[in-house]
């Protein structure tokens, strides 16, 4: 009884460790793109009720972008490896790029 249980979970387990979509591969390597691309952040500075100041720093540096790396190779080979299939279209073709 245990082990048709046990096969069962793990192919369920093996499921979820197959390609996703191509749509889903493409939204997540395009920020990985951007990253490569040039560093990301934001900075807040405000006031709090008391009176005391606050500031808030946020930044985000890829191993990408400091190897050198081209953001349309970062990008083909994520959804590659994601997906298993190459993108629908270039990076550089995209219209939401840059």
């Amino acid at each position: 009884m245990i082990r048709p249980l046990l096969a069962l979970s793990c192919l369920a387990l093996l499921a979820a460790c197959g390609p996703m979509t191509i749509a889903q591969a493409e939204r997540e390597c395009f920020q990985r793109a951007r990253l490569a691309a040039a560093p990301r952040g934001s900075v807040g500075v405000g006031v709090a009720s008391n009176g005391q100041a606050a500031a808030k720093l946020s930044l985000s540096i890829s191993s990408d972008y400091i190897q050198g790396r081209d953001p349309a190779a970062v990008y083909d080979s994520c959804v590659y490896q994601k997906a298993g299939q190459p993108p629908r279209q270039p990076l550089y073709a995209r219209t939401d790029w840059k």
